[in-house]
C-alpha cells in the first residue's frame, strides 16, 4: 500500500545526554540554544522546571529528522528549519518550516529518563 503513495521512507535515531543540556547559565551555551532552537520550542522548554530533558529530546529529535532526511538524500534541512512542537494532547510534532517541503511527512517519537534523551523518527515522501 505504501508504495502507492509515498516514494520513499527515510528512519533516523538519537540519543542525547540530559546533562549536557543544563547550563544555562553558560553564554556559549545559550547562543548555541538560540541558534538549534525556534523561539516556540524554547519557550516551552524553558517553562519547564527542569528544561534539560526537554532540550536534549528536542534536539535528539531533529537529529533524528535530519538523519532520516539525509537517509533520503534530502541534504538542504538544518536544526533551525526542523520545528518540534506538542499537539493539543502533548504528542510531539515535526515539521519543517521552509518552502518547497510540502511532500514531507514527518512521524516523531521522543523519550527521556535516567539523563538520556532518545527520539526516533520516520520520514515518508511523497511520490
Amino acid at each position: 500500500m505504501w508504495e502507492n503513495v509515498f516514494e520513499a521512507i527515510g528512519i533516523g535515531t538519537d540519543i542525547e545526554d540530559v546533562q549536557r543540556f543544563e547550563n544555562l547559565s553558560d553564554r556559549s551555551f545559550v547562543a548555541f540554544l538560540k541558534k538549534n532552537f525556534t523561539k516556540n520550542e524554547l519557550d516551552y522548554c524553558l517553562s519547564k522546571d527542569a528544561p534539560a530533558p526537554h532540550l536534549a529530546a528536542r534536539y535528539a529529535g531533529k537529529e533524528a529528522v535530519i538523519k532520516a532526511l539525509f537517509s533520503l538524500n534530502i541534504t538542504h534541512i538544518f536544526y533551525p528549519a526542523i520545528e518540534i512542537v506538542n499537539n493539543e494532547r502533548g504528542v510531539p510534532n515535526a515539521r519543517i518550516n521552509t518552502d518547497g517541503n510540502e511532500k514531507i511527512h514527518i512521524k516523531l517519537s521522543l523519550s527521556h529518563s535516567s539523563g538520556m534523551a532518545l527520539a526516533f523518527c520516520i520520514v515518508q515522501q511523497e511520490a
